[in-house]
């Protein structure tokens, strides 16, 4: 099932929540999905979201995927990203992140600020959106806070500034995943969403 949710704080942030259960009851754990860039129709109905929630409902996990409030150089989008996790932490026990490109980038950077998030998960991230949000530099701080952190790229991609990315991902350990695609992962949205799921899946269920 899926509701619309309202996002407090002080912008426009409209949200869909998919529940897992068919009743509409709340599971224990969500996952946060950021959209990718809201200026090139980024919102939060995108194939690759909507497939990453339909793996994770499948195996129990709520996804909440949210639209940004009036574009703001990412300044904006960053506090929409952690306004929505705040609203998921003061309802489920666990809480992940996920984002695709523009929102990849954001779901690293919100994730190095927000210690006792389960995980990240970022597909396709570009390195910077502005100079406060930058990507390579989260990396650092979430392997300082202990935040368990995967990365998905396309070997293809001419889109996003991803090399950066993976390279400092790969020199401090964290995971990462590469798809012989293009940015869009074109025709392999349910790959990917299984591939994002099977990351925070485990995350999401340990301790609970």
């Amino acid at each position: 099932m899926s509701d619309t949710v309202l996002i407090p704080g002080g912008r426009d942030v409209r949200a869909t929540l998919d529940t897992a259960a068919s009743d509409g009851s709340q599971s224990e754990t969500v996952v946060v999905a950021c959209p990718p860039h809201p200026q090139q129709r980024g919102h939060r109905g995108d194939e690759r979201l909507r497939a990453v929630s339909d793996a994770l409902t499948d195996r129990g996990i709520d996804c909440l995927r949210f639209d940004y409030g009036d574009w703001d150089e990412g300044y904006g989008e960053s506090t929409d990203a952690d306004n929505a996790v705040g609203w998921a932490a003061e309802r489920y026990e666990r809480v992940g992140l996920f984002g695709f490109s523009f929102g990849g980038t954001i779901a690293l950077v919100t994730a190095a600020s927000r210690p006792g998030l389960a995980g990240v998960c970022a597909l396709a991230p570009t390195a910077r959106l502005n100079p406060d949000a930058d990507a390579v530099a989260a990396l650092d701080d979430l392997v300082e806070l202990g935040v368990a952190t995967g990365i998905l790229y396309a070997t293809r991609d001419s889109t996003a500034d991803w090399e950066p990315v993976v390279a400092r991902a790969e020199e401090l350990g964290i995971e990462t995943r590469a798809f012989e695609s293009d940015h869009f992962f074109v025709g392999r949205a349910g790959e990917v969403g299984e591939a994002v799921a099977a990351f925070l899946g485990p995350r999401l269920w340990d301790g609970l």
